[in-house]
């Protein structure tokens, strides 16, 4: 039996070890943040994090993930309590139809997790693997954006303020 540390927590799996992991995301442990769009990990709306890592989890078995921390949309925050970047989605009404957005918020999240001073640049370079048509692209930068500015730890001089 396969086990993975799961939004902080340990779960044991009962699927076989090469079940795609956005199958037993959802259908195992009823985590419905990331979405079934292509099945070839071109598409990128089945984003989770693996140890940091933003990767597509409808091509990756989950035995690769055995043993392995893995981050979905749903371990960064509830809905009564969002996380920074799901907060900073909310408030720059970032969505439109919503569904490549939970891919787009891990591929940010574990880019500001290893660098929370990314540029536009880098933040855009990061996001490239998504496919979306909704045209709030302006909107998704500036909610990363303020997104780093909230998980940045502030100086000890700024905290003083």
């Amino acid at each position: 039996m396969t086990s993975m540390i799961l939004n902080g927590e340990r779960r044991a799996v009962r699927a076989a070890p090469d079940t795609p992991l956005l199958y037993v995301l959802r259908e195992e442990f009823g985590l419905n943040a990331a979405k079934f769009g292509c099945g070839l990990g071109q598409c990128g709306a089945c984003t989770v994090v693996i140890d940091g890592e933003a990767v597509f989890s409808c091509v990756t078995p989950v035995l690769l993930a055995e043993n392995r921390q893995v981050t979905t949309l749903e371990g960064l925050g509830t809905a009564e309590a969002p996380g920074p970047l799901q907060r900073a989605f909310i408030d720059a009404q970032a969505a439109q139809c919503g569904y490549c957005i939970p891919g787009m918020m891990m591929r940010a999240h574990a880019l500001l997790t290893r660098d929370p001073d990314a540029s536009d640049d880098a933040i855009r370079a990061e996001l490239e693997p998504h496919l979306c048509r909704c045209g709030t692209h302006m909107r998704i930068l500036r909610a990363i954006r303020r997104a780093a500015d909230a998980m940045r730890p502030r100086s000890t001089a700024e905290a003083g303020r």
